[in-house]
Order: structure tokens, then C-alpha cells, then sequence
């Protein structure tokens, strides 16, 4: 007895793609943005220290996360309207 098998072969080429690429652009941050982060956090913090003295340690700290916050959006806002500093 024969057994006759029935073989598909797909010869079709593979679809390219012509339009844009699938490559991911990477965006850095900016400079001005890690020193507004930096310097509002540090202010923040220093202030805070300052003006908060008899009350606990972790609210200084919770404040320098907040200004670090502040100064991290006020760092794009500069990017944007005033470009970077180097």
C-alpha cells in the first residue's frame, strides 16, 4: 500500500517594511534639568532645615523631595523655553 503525503511548501518572501524605521530614538535628559533637580532639592531642603527647626527630621526631608520635584518640572520648563546650558 502507498501513502501518498501531502507536502505544502511556502516559497512567499517575507513583507518589508518601506516606511519608517522600527528603531526607538532614545531622548536624553537634559543638563538643565539634573541641575534645577539638584539645586531645588538642596535649597528645599536647606530651608526647610532653617525654618522648620523644632519640628521632625523626616519633614525636612519631605520637603527637599518636594522642592527636588518643583525644580526637576522648573528644569523643563527651562529646556523648553530657554534651551539647555551647555
Amino acid at each position: 500500500m502507498i501513502l501518498w503525503c501531502r507536502i505544502e511548501v511556502n516559497v512567499s518572501r517575507q513583507s518589508v517594511s518601506r516606511g519608517k524605521s522600527h528603531h526607538k530614538t532614545t531622548r536624553e535628559t537634559p543638563v538643565v534639568v539634573y541641575f534645577a533637580t539638584f539645586v531645588g532639592g538642596l535649597l528645599g531642603y536647606v530651608i526647610a532645615r532653617i525654618a522648620l527647626d523644632g519640628y521632625p527630621h523626616p519633614l525636612h526631608w519631605a520637603l527637599g523631595i518636594l522642592s527636588a520635584i518643583l525644580g526637576y518640572l522648573a528644569g523643563w520648563l527651562w529646556y523648553r523655553y530657554q534651551g539647555d546650558m551647555i
